[in-house]
């Protein structure tokens, strides 16, 4: 094997080959042996120390059974530092350094990452699918994610709210999607983002209700099955890089660093502007 040659391996059941990759060979991306060294490097993970819009990236390179480093910082002037170094295009976070780029924008960078480590189906046909299944669960897990920042007269209701929307709105779109596709997956016959992102989503939502998936036996089959895949497994356990629900705690840090306040309505997501 020589140095223009990279190899790399995934889970077989979740139907990622082996493939050879050769970095040199092309200059549309790999000019330079300093470029390619660059590309072999651990992705690092600019953000501070909690889930907030990073957490489904962590999900998805752990899913792909690539390591990566974190870079978190804990103060206001620690993430004004890393505005001022230039990396941040639109001056915010995420921030991932992969393959020489700094990747901004959460979604960008998904849809790099899962492409790069074949999680983003095998024709337009099947990435249309995921795109619409992640999408669709992004509104879920925004809502989830937003909800420790209610105010304490509205959580009660944002509770409610959030519970009624993933057992009437999306936990049937996927249960239904299972049940006519007859795989073990969402989109053709392997592991993909869109199955990261739904199992990601449904540990959210039973954070908030251990029982919420009680009328949806093809969904609790599917959290178990996907949650064996090895490299999901090892996520899941203690001492992984996942991270846990915020708490009063981290919430106070990560108000003192994105300059935000308690009172985030739910139900009006799209209105939220905020570097979380």
């Amino acid at each position: 094997m020589t140095k223009a040659t990279l190899l790399r391996t995934t889970a077989n059941r979740a139907g990622l080959q082996l493939q050879r990759f050769s970095p040199l060979s092309s200059r549309r991306e790999h000019g330079s042996v300093q470029e390619y060294f660059s590309m072999t490097e651990k992705p690092v993970l600019h953000y501070f120390n909690g889930r907030g819009r990073m957490e489904s990236i962590r999900w998805l390179l752990a899913a792909a059974g690539v390591e990566f480093e974190e870079k978190l910082f804990e103060t206001r002037e620690e993430f004004e530092k890393l505005i001022q170094g230039g990396t941040l295009m639109y001056e915010q976070v995420p921030m991932v350094e992969i393959d020489g780029m700094n990747l901004v924008q959460t979604r960008a960078i998904l849809r790099y990452v899962a492409a790069k480590y074949g999680l983003y189906g095998r024709n337009p046909e099947e990435q249309a699918w995921i795109d619409m299944y992640v999408e669709g669960l992004r509104d879920l897990s925004d809502m989830i994610m937003y909800f420790p920042l209610s105010l304490p007269e509205e959580k009660e209701m944002n509770l409610e709210y959030i519970l009624e929307r993933a057992k009437t709105r999306f936990f049937p779109v996927y249960e239904k999607a299972l049940r006519d596709h007859g795989q073990d997956f969402l989109v053709g016959n392997r592991l993909s983002w869109a199955d990261v992102q739904l199992l990601e989503v449904i540990l959210m939502a039973e954070e908030c209700e251990a029982g919420v998936l009680s009328g949806f036996p093809l969904l609790q089959d599917f959290k178990v099955r996907i949650s064996q895949i090895p490299t999901i497994n090892r996520f899941l356990q203690p001492g992984s890089q996942r991270k846990p629900p915020l708490d009063e705690q981290s919430i106070g840090t990560a108000k003192d660093i994105f300059k935000f306040e308690r009172g985030m309505f739910l139900k009006n997501m799209s209105t939220i502007v905020a570097e979380y």
